[in-house]
């Protein structure tokens, strides 16, 4: 059965309600699902909790929804290079949850697998413990964390099957993956969508099982900072 949308615009304004809380793929600018955040952006929904590495960069991706006063609270690993992101978070207009990178990854990876809570080191003994239960085992103390449940996740591909089967490209894969599954309704943009039978069963990172609704990338994906390595010295002599 397709997946694919002729209206995703319209299913994603029908799902959004005031307060919901919506896990997002990305890290920074790569793998950052902009069409369908365009969608959200358009929509006028606010309070909203975003579940997310980061909020990309001012301008761009959930950095719109931040300019437009959409959000409330932020679980997510770092600020990153938003500064409008890291003015609201210093000035107490926006509540922000940090949590360690591969805590977050989990919690979400949790929250798709049936797995209520987990237990971690990761934290134990600094503020991110703080009110958080703890437990001992072999002799070291580990912190109880809580699945991450969202209401909708939006994620990025670049290949997709019409079932809604998704294969990231290298380091796009990210937060995708985990954010997929821990979504109630998931939906899925991908930059390049094939025929059933077109993805090799290997190389599928996300199941069509965890998506909902599919449509394609219509916003050019953008490069965050550009690092190159020295051209060589071609004019010595060998």
């Amino acid at each position: 059965m397709s997946k694919v949308s002729d209206d995703v615009r319209g299913k994603l304004i029908a799902q959004l309600r005031d307060g919901m809380t919506l896990a997002v793929g990305g890290f920074g600018l790569c793998g950052i699902p902009s069409t369908l955040i365009e969608i959200v952006r358009e929509s006028k929904v606010r309070d909203l909790t975003i579940v997310s590495n980061n909020l990309a960069i001012d301008g761009v991706g959930l950095g719109r929804l931040l300019e437009d006063g959409q959000l409330s609270r932020v679980l997510a690993s770092y600020i990153g290079e938003n500064k409008l992101f890291m003015k609201q978070y210093l000035e107490g207009h926006i509540e922000v949850e940090f949590v360690p990178q591969g805590t977050l990854a989990e919690k979400t990876r949790a929250g798709g697998s049936g797995i209520a809570a987990f237990y971690t080191r990761t934290g134990v003994g600094t503020e991110i413990a703080e009110g958080k239960p703890t437990a001992e085992f072999d002799g070291e103390t580990y912190l109880l964390e809580k699945a991450i449940h969202a209401d909708i996740a939006l994620v990025k591909s670049h290949v997709a099957d019409v079932e809604g089967n998704l294969r990231y490209r290298l380091a796009a894969r990210n937060f995708n993956p985990v954010a997929a599954q821990c979504g109630a309704v998931t939906f899925a943009e991908a930059e390049h969508i094939v025929d059933r039978g077109e993805l090799d069963p290997d190389d599928i990172h996300t199941p069509c099982v965890y998506i909902h609704h599919l449509t394609r990338s219509l916003i050019p994906s953008q490069i965050e900072q550009v690092v190159n390595r020295p051209r060589p010295d071609t004019t010595q002599e060998v």
